[in-house]
């Protein structure tokens, strides 16, 4: 009889992801499969110089695209501050403002549920019902920003993630 390895638990143990706060997400395509956008070099100054990386995004990362942006207007206590929709998944910078009562869980949910996972679930669930097939891989992995020294540096880590691409350096890349 095949074992499965015992995954690893991917959120902070007794954290509650539904509290104010920032968190930097990834979510990763099924297989790590490339098929959300393409990144082209545009040309470079020098030799040393990749030059401007320009991201194309395909009919699926338009729609994924589609539904952040449909999303950061119907989540009001959820704002999706920067995003970007690399060949094989998403990194998501955002921000969690509860105002009022807190629902910690959905009818039917194992708890805890909390904000951020019903946001990502959600995002997963319309792309995947548009597109006509799940896409994602389970799960997803999420970074509770610290300070806003931390928030500055994912921030610019989503800004230049497409240059990572090109060069490689992408801890995703294939």
């Amino acid at each position: 009889m095949n074992m499965l390895p015992k995954r690893k638990p991917n959120r902070l143990k007794d954290y509650d992801y539904s509290q104010n706060g920032a968190y930097f997400i990834t979510v990763c395509t099924k297989d790590m499969k490339c098929f959300l956008s393409r990144i082209e070099n545009e040309g470079s100054v020098g030799d040393d110089d990749l030059g401007v990386p320009k991201l194309i995004l395909n009919k699926t990362g338009i729609i994924i695209e589609n539904n952040i942006i449909k999303m950061n207007n119907i989540y009001s206590d959820i704002s999706v501050d920067n995003y970007v929709i690399m060949p094989n998944h998403i990194h998501l910078l955002l921000t969690v403002q509860i105002k009022g009562q807190i629902e910690n869980g959905a009818p039917r949910s194992s708890p805890p549920t909390n904000a951020i996972s019903k946001f990502v679930t959600a995002l997963k669930k319309f792309t995947s019902k548009e597109i006509g097939e799940n896409i994602w891989q389970r799960s997803f992995h999420d970074h509770i920003i610290r300070n806003e020294e931390d928030y500055n540096i994912r921030w610019q880590y989503i800004d230049e993630n497409p240059k990572k691409w090109l060069m490689g350096k992408d801890k995703y890349y294939s």
